[in-house]
């Protein structure tokens, strides 16, 4: 089984393993150069081949244990929201929507 971790990111949590992208809050707003490296070091688990035991469990983090990231894309926009607004029996509707902007990392190493 290939090594993973669940890190605190975000205000969540989220399992990533090597190699995995995925989408965090605006690093630099938006203007942090593509192949910049980012160490997560809120690791809450650590499991998978390279881990003795199987896996360690943090309380609440797992010392010494950092996730590397580099940049993919610095600036990319997340799934498009829409909000809707009526009043009951007024002829008041109102249809926004919005796009959170956001930094695509992938995954490069993972130590423990």
């Amino acid at each position: 089984m290939p090594m993973y971790a669940i890190i605190e990111e975000s205000g969540g949590q989220r399992k990533v393993r090597e190699g995995d992208e995925f989408l965090i809050d605006l690093v630099d707003g938006g203007k942090a150069e593509a192949g910049r490296v980012i160490t997560f070091d809120r690791v809450l688990l650590l499991s998978g081949e390279g881990v003795a035991n199987g896996s360690k469990i943090g309380a609440p983090y797992v010392a010494g244990a950092t996730v590397t990231a580099e940049i993919v894309e610095p600036l990319t926009k997340g799934e498009k929201i829409y909000i809707y607004k009526h009043a009951p029996k007024k002829t008041y509707k109102r249809k926004t929507g919005h796009r959170q902007p956001y930094t695509k990392v992938r995954v490069t190493a993972i130590k423990g």
